[in-house]
């Protein structure tokens, strides 16, 4: 997605609305198995199916909540502090 409140996301095209005389409507389902709408200017394409054309940056474009955000960080924090304590 290059804009909108979805930008950054990542996933398949399933289906293309057409609104005659308006905006048409995108239908994207992300690896997570949530669907989410937006204009089809919003789209990008970068690949056929599950194979991008390009390399993905970390996260794969899967958005995140806030909470599941938080929560990984304390996870990572947490594991760096037992390889410290198993190094001691």
């Amino acid at each position: 997605m290059t804009g909108g409140n979805n930008i950054g996301r990542i996933g398949i095209l399933q289906s293309v609305e057409k609104h005659p005389g308006s905006y048409d409507i995108g239908h994207v389902k992300d690896t997570n198995g949530a669907s989410f709408c937006t204009r089809i200017s919003n789209i990008f394409i970068i690949g056929d199916g599950k194979n991008p054309a390009i390399t993905l940056p970390r996260g794969e474009g899967i958005k995140v909540g806030i909470i599941e955000e938080k929560n990984q960080k304390f996870d990572e924090e947490s594991d760096a502090e037992e390889a410290v304590e198993e190094a001691e």
